[in-house]
């Protein structure tokens, strides 16, 4: 069977006084029947190339249907008189969220629920799969319950293109009220008088961009709460942990501005903070110090990796430091309580976090760390949506360590284990290997690898390279029961941590954005000569692999070295940003450019981006395979991208490699929805990686 060729029809583009004949523009009419056709013609094709996989892809599945716990539940959490979780059932793909009564007001310690027997008092407030039912796609957005715990916000995307449709649930009753808000991003908020709900809608490029007020069962319309004009900003809104306050937050990728209001109020006016001022970011944390209301402060205003102030609320800006800036930690967060906090920093390309208690004086107590075993640990706060509470509960991880959730008694210090992921079957995590490793990019700056392998596996071997390298993201370490299929067919797992994540603070980041972009590609390129170099792998069995803005690093590496790579997996790519960054109608436009530049304004972004857009840049010369994954229904990077780009190296390149393009036909940004669906996308994935690679088909004793 012969890949399917793609028409060519020339579209002119013009900027800066350089034209741009685009052959594969037309792709972009989704609603052309022909361009469906086409993409069905690729997923035909693609079927077809990967039918010797079919047995691997299978042994996948199992695999990871084996290892799973189908039917569980959650560390339930508690709030108010009820205890909180989530149960999910062997066979359905969605979760069911439940609780039941809390039997003692002063008992912390979570009951031991039991998954086979019937829990005294359950009640189910949301099942997803009675949502889902009937629908293609199913996606939960909010999932939140009033403060006296009497009704449910609940909002559903059905398409895949993140528009939600809210509604709520009388949870003393089990009816539905006659309430229903469709077309809204995926949040709700509850104020503290229990009727009053706040939520933001979204502007044509999808950027949400107003925030409403919503009485339940009043039947007037809701209450336009605040507008953001300013394309460049996105909107946000929250209650504060205390719930004293709710809070909008507006920001853009380089500076914020923070709105606060009586929670309990639902008329209430909201106040800035800080008013905004270009390039400070701030975020804000309401905390009760020596019984004075404060809010603390994290922002970067003469601090590049930040600062946390604070400051009496009357008075925001009688501001008293807290912790200094420093070169070699970044501050992530801050969350407070009654009577601590518990701040979150990255020190070594980890995130850690401190405990800080505060005293009934005003003051606060020395710092203490949570520590773990292992180096390649990444702890952080789990469910703690209690003001005051005596237990503080975290959650930790890493490569070969799956999710615990501990509570730490704040009064003793003592950590109880409550929960380990289940992983079934014979895993041990001491029959692998996770380490930290450093390769050298170009320019000298040092660039963190994260390696993980079975134990005694043999150099060099089949290695999967992965990658993201934007918007500060930072890939931290975490637990995968579906890598262990790749591990244990003596494939070798590497995370190169490239400039423009945050693993290393905020330069970091500012190193591999606008102007300095390339460091990202040159960074991933340097970490795979470096695999290569000291007998980790060689070229013919290294595999890369990048989603969304890692789509867009690993398509510049596919143009930038080729050689290195027998494949290059894709994932809903960015590999055709140029185009996108020029329309200002699209989501991936005008919030963006302080991420990519403004390439309409200013010629220097334009050929930057030119010189670098994996699809403008595909040449006559060999490529590795290539597989490209998207959505028809993505709304932050369309589906055109990957089918512009899989045609052009078709057309283009002089290898007889296969490329190959696969689109959902009905799922967005995140791909497919249910569970045993995702098995399955997995399995796909890690199948075309594995032969790709050269590595072992059948699992390695």
């Amino acid at each position: 069977m012969t890949p399917p060729v793609a028409k060519r029809v020339d579209t002119r583009r013009e900027h800066h006084g350089d034209v741009f004949v685009d052959p594969y523009e037309w792709l972009r009419e989704k609603t052309n029947p022909e361009v469906i056709g086409y993409l069905e013609a690729e997923n035909t094709y693609t079927e077809h190339a990967t039918e010797h996989l079919a047995p691997l892809r299978q042994a996948i599945f199992d695999e990871i249907k084996a290892r799973t716990k189908e039917t569980d539940l959650s560390v339930p959490t508690r709030r108010g008189a009820w205890w909180y979780y989530g149960r999910s059932f062997e066979g359905k793909q969605y979760s069911v969220h439940c609780r039941c009564p809390v039997a003692d007001p002063d008992d912390w310690v979570p009951p031991e629920l039991d998954e086979h027997t019937e829990i005294p008092g359950e009640q189910i407030l949301l099942d997803e799969n009675v949502e889902a039912d009937g629908h293609e796609f199913f996606a939960l957005g909010a999932a939140s319950v009033s403060l006296d715990g009497n009704i449910l916000a609940y909002s559903v995307d059905v398409k895949g293109d993140e528009r939600y449709t809210l509604r709520f649930k009388d949870l003393r009753t089990g009816e539905l009220y006659e309430d229903t808000i469709a077309g809204i991003a995926p949040g709700a908020t509850w104020a503290a008088d229990n009727a009053t709900v706040y939520y933001s809608t979204v502007d044509d490029a999808w950027r949400p961009d107003t925030i409403w007020r919503h009485r339940l069962g009043s039947g007037q319309p809701a209450q336009r709460v605040y507008h953001e004009p300013d394309e460049r900003y996105w909107l946000g809104v929250g209650r504060t942990r205390s719930d004293k306050y709710v809070i909008i937050a507006a920001g853009s990728a380089v500076t914020s501005e923070v709105r606060y209001a009586d929670a309990t109020d639902p008329d209430a006016e909201f106040t800035v903070v800080w008013p905004r001022r270009d390039l400070v970011e701030y975020s804000v944390e309401h905390a009760v110090v020596g019984g004075e209301d404060r809010f603390l402060i994290l922002h970067n205003d003469g601090a590049e990796n930040f600062t946390l102030v604070e400051a009496p609320v009357a008075d925001p800006t009688a501001m008293r430091t807290l912790i200094e800036h420093r070169d070699d930690v970044r501050l992530d967060s801050v969350d407070a309580f009654a009577n601590h906090l518990v701040i979150g920093y990255r020190t070594d390309a980890l995130p850690k976090i401190q405990l800080w208690p505060i005293y009934d004086t005003g003051e606060y107590g020395r710092a203490e760390d949570f520590t773990f075993e292992s180096e390649l640990t990444s702890a952080g706060l789990s469910a703690n949506p209690n003001w005051d509470a005596p237990k503080l509960r975290i959650g930790a991880t890493s490569y070969i360590t799956p999710v615990r959730i501990y509570d730490v008694d704040l009064a003793t210090g003592e950590r109880t284990l409550l929960r380990e992921q289940p992983v079934l079957g014979d895993y041990r995590p001491e029959d692998y290997v996770e380490r930290r490793d450093w390769a050298v990019a170009a320019d000298g700056a040092r660039v963190p690898i994260s390696i993980v392998h079975k134990i005694g596996l043999q150099y060099p071997a089949p290695t999967l390279l992965y990658g993201y390298g934007a918007y500060e993201v930072c890939e931290d370490p975490r637990f995968s029961i579906a890598r262990l299929s790749l591990l244990e067919r003596g494939m070798i797992f590497a995370v190169a941590h490239v400039r423009g994540g945050g693993e290393l603070g905020r330069s970091w980041y500012e190193h591999g954005k606008m102007l300095e972009k390339k460091n990202s590609f040159t960074d991933f390129v340097a970490v795979a000569q470096h695999l290569v170099v000291s007998d980790v792998t060689r070229p013919e069995n290294l595999v890369a692999y990048g989603g969304s803005a890692g789509g867009l690093l690993v398509g510049a590496v596919a143009n930038l070295a080729p050689e290195l790579f027998a494949g290059v997996l894709a994932a809903v790519p960015f590999v055709d940003p140029l185009t996108t960054i020029l329309d200002p109608s699209l989501p991936l436009t005008v919030t963006e450019w302080d991420e990519w530049g403004n390439p309409l304004e200013d010629k220097t972004v334009y050929e930057y981006m030119k010189s670098y857009s994996p699809y403008e840049n595909v040449e006559a010369k060999n490529y590795p395979a290539i597989l490209a994954m998207t959505s028809l229904n993505d709304t932050r990077v369309y589906y055109v991208e990957p089918a512009k780009w899989v045609a052009a190296l078709r057309h283009t390149k002089t290898d007889d490699r296969p490329v190959l393009l696969k689109t959902e036909m009905n799922a967005g940004h995140g791909g497919i929805s249910g569970r045993y669906e995702r098995w399955k996308e997995t399995a796909f994935q890690y199948a075309w990686l594995l032969d790709t690679a050269k590595a072992d088909h059948e699992r390695r004793p």
